[in-house]
This record gives C-alpha cells, structure tokens and sequence, in this order.
C-alpha cells in the first residue's frame, strides 16, 4: 500500500509542474490578451460566406 504512494506522489508533481508550464506557456505567447475580441468575433458574420437561403438554384 505504500509502494503506490512512492509511485503517485511524483507523478502528481510531474503533472502538476506540466500544468503549470503550460499555463506559463499561455502566458508568455499571449494567449489570454485579447477575451473581448474573440467573444465578440463568434457572434459577426463572414463576409465571404453565403447565406444558406438565400441560394436559389
């Protein structure tokens, strides 16, 4: 029972330090610069795409 504590507490910490490298990662690439832009983003319509209605052929 405590040979699996040997096994799991170092691999927590090993994932733990991923999450955290990927979390600074995210930082430092600028991940989280711009939330306001992409949430308006999703809501305007492209101008290349056709509406599906419209389409009279």
């Amino acid at each position: 029972m405590t040979a699996s504590y040997l096994y799991l507490i170092p691999v927590s910490l090993v994932l733990g330090g991923a999450g955290l490298a990927a979390f600074f990662w995210c930082l430092r690439n600028r991940q989280y610069d711009d939330l306001q832009g992409a949430a308006e983003r999703i809501l305007m319509n492209d101008p290349n795409e056709q509406d599906a209605g419209s389409n009279d052929a």
